[in-house]
């Protein structure tokens, strides 16, 4: 897999660029349901076939990636708790 083939596939589900898993799947079934030949709004073989194989390359690149677990890539997933860590001894805020 190259990055234009996953700049291409990101495209084509039209996602931004941080995404959640759950997104991902949500938006391929939407896709799916669109798009599939038994059903969908579209009779579009050509196009269920483009957006499974999108889908692989986004799950192969989601599957490989390696996970940071470290803090500020918590806090940066987390703004709410960064907050509260941030303010929490401030007399307004904090629990004093």
């Amino acid at each position: 897999m190259t990055y234009d083939e996953l700049t291409r596939a990101l495209a084509l589900f039209d996602l931004p660029l941080r995404v959640t898993l759950r997104q991902i799947k949500n938006r391929h079934r939407e896709l799916v349901r669109r798009y599939h030949p038994d059903g969908g709004e579209v009779d579009d073989p050509e196009r269920i076939r483009a957006i499974n194989a999108a889908y692989r390359i986004i799950r192969d690149y989601v599957e490989n990636y390696r996970y940071s677990f470290a803090e500020d890539e918590f806090y940066e997933q987390n703004p709410d708790e960064r907050l509260r860590r941030q303010f929490a001894d401030a007399p307004l805020w904090g629990s004093r």
